[in-house]
C-alpha cells in the first residue's frame, strides 16, 4: 500500500509540474490580454510548477498545503481580478479546480497513510 501511495502522490506531483507550465503558457497560447490576467498567469503557474518540483525532490505536507491554496487562489480569481466571462477564466477555473483536487487528493493520501519518519534498514 505504501509503494501505491508513493506513486499516486508522485503522479500527482507530476501533474501539478504539467498544469502548472500551461497555465504559464496560457497567456501565448491563448491570447490573454496583457497586463493582471497575464501576469496573474504567470505568477501562479510559476508557483504551481516551483511546488510541484520541490514536491517530487522532498515530499512535505506544508507544499500540498500552498499547492491547495494557489489552486483555490487560481480558481477564484478570475472573480478577484475582474476577467471572469473570458477564455483567460475557462483556463484559470480550469486548472485552479485540477491543482485543487489533486493537492486535496495527496492531503487525504497523507492522512490515511502517513509516511514513516525514520528510514528502514
Amino acid at each position: 500500500m505504501e509503494n501505491w501511495s508513493w506513486t499516486s502522490a508522485k503522479n500527482c506531483d507530476v501533474a501539478n509540474l504539467i498544469l502548472g507550465a500551461f497555465l504559464f503558457l496560457s497567456p501565448w497560447m491563448f491570447g490573454f490580454d496583457a497586463g493582471t490576467v497575464s501576469q496573474n498567469a504567470y505568477i501562479s503557474g510559476i508557483v504551481i510548477a516551483v511546488l510541484a518540483i520541490a514536491a517530487l525532490a522532498a515530499f512535505a505536507v506544508w507544499e500540498e498545503w500552498l499547492n491547495l491554496i494557489v489552486g483555490l487562489w487560481t480558481l477564484i480569481s478570475p472573480w478577484v481580478l475582474g476577467f471572469h466571462g473570458t477564455t483567460a477564466m475557462t483556463v484559470h477555473v480550469i486548472v485552479g479546480a485540477a491543482v485543487a483536487i489533486l493537492a486535496a487528493i495527496e492531503l487525504w493520501m497523507m492522512s490515511q497513510n502517513p509516511p514513516r519518519l525514520t528510514t528502514g534498514r
